[in-house]
């Protein structure tokens, strides 16, 4: 059965859920005029202004009658559209935004380096919200799909196998924990590292990560061998190895068995490695927050072993060539050339 306009009208004295009349609300409005009832009565019908009934009834009077319906759709048609986004009409700035994507920068890491790498030209400015909408709303001058895959996915939590406060001793060599380490929380001297291994497809094949604290630079380890202790223990010394003395001030690792050789890598390297308490992966954020980004190069659940190290050093110059918000926007490459430069 036809629902009627007494039906469809909302109660007495309460507003409309809507910011614009509806149907309904026109449909009352059309009855009230052929009872000859006033504005204001219709007004208080909708929960309404009156003036917002005496401007509905003159914009769509047509030779002397307000017609509901034809009243409705013409509004609808005469409703202004958003404008077009900033990404449709600048191709320049699309263009830009479209390179820090497929580098894997997130959108507010585009939005910030825009300003520092074309301060003077106020045209390449775009928010981050501009850029997320872009992504997710394809109708309204979106990012290519290809393009917006390359948004990080979301963090998944580890499950903590002890207590956080359970401590032992895990290997032959004595170890040294991460309480004595000296106190380098301010960040202030360079040369302090955190490691880990991300993990491939069942836990057979892995890549080292190593991130400077002070400039965030990461060094990807190549482990071809496995990820068993004396492989790990040689790949990190050749990898540190590489750099100059006063980069190479400790390690600090989670306590997995892959650093069973740790003295032997403190010898070779002059390093001291600290190890974090048990199930406490935020002793090592820096690396965590690294290892997120890393993942969306290295998919949970892949073949690590099909990267070679050519692989790894183009992963790792792209993430070392990512502004961050931590550094003020420059890249860790940049930071790192000045503290190498000041030496």
């Amino acid at each position: 059965m036809k629902s009627t306009a007494a039906e469809q009208r909302p109660a007495s004295g309460q507003a409309s859920a809507s910011r614009y009349l509806q149907l309904a609300d026109r449909l009352v409005i059309a009855d009230g005029l052929t009872a000859g009832l006033s504005y204001t009565v219709i007004a208080d019908k909708l929960g309404r202004n009156k003036s917002t009934v005496s401007r509905e009834v003159a914009a769509h009077r047509v030779e002397g009658l307000y017609l509901p319906y034809q009243a409705d759709a013409a509004a609808a048609a005469a409703r202004s559209r958003p404008k077009q986004s900033k990404l449709v009409t600048n191709q320049r700035l699309r263009k830009e935004v479209e390179e820090g994507l497929a580098k894997r920068w997130s959108p507010e890491e585009i939005s910030h380096r825009l300003v520092k790498d074309f301060p003077d030209d106020e045209s390449m400015r775009v928010s981050h919200e501009t850029i997320y909408q872009s992504l997710y709303f394809q109708a309204r001058g979106g990012l290519k799909k290809e393009v917006a895959q390359s948004l990080r996915s979301g963090r998944t939590c580890r499950k903590p196998n002890r207590k956080p406060g359970e401590r032992y001793q895990r290997f032959v060599d004595p170890m040294l924990m991460i309480a004595d380490r000296p106190d380098i929380e301010d960040r202030a001297v360079p040369g302090h590292w955190e490691g880990d291994l991300i993990m491939g497809e069942l836990n057979k094949t892995a890549i080292g990560t190593l991130v400077e604290r002070t400039t965030r630079y990461t060094m990807l380890v190549h482990l071809p061998g496995g990820h068993d202790a004396e492989t790990v223990r040689d790949g990190l010394i050749a990898t540190m190895t590489t750099l100059p003395e006063h980069l190479r001030g400790s390690l600090t690792w989670d306590q997995g068995a892959e650093m069973a050789g740790h003295k032997g890598f403190s010898m070779a390297t002059d390093m001291a490695v600290y190890f974090c308490d048990p199930a406490s992966p935020w002793q090592r954020g820096t690396n965590e927050n690294t290892n997120g980004l890393l993942r969306q190069y290295f998919p949970k659940g892949t073949d690590l072993s099909i990267y070679g190290p050519e692989d790894l050093e183009h992963v790792a110059q792209q993430l070392n060539g990512r502004p961050r918000k931590t550094l003020g926007w420059d890249t860790p490459a940049e930071r790192l050339r000045d503290l190498l430069q000041a030496q």
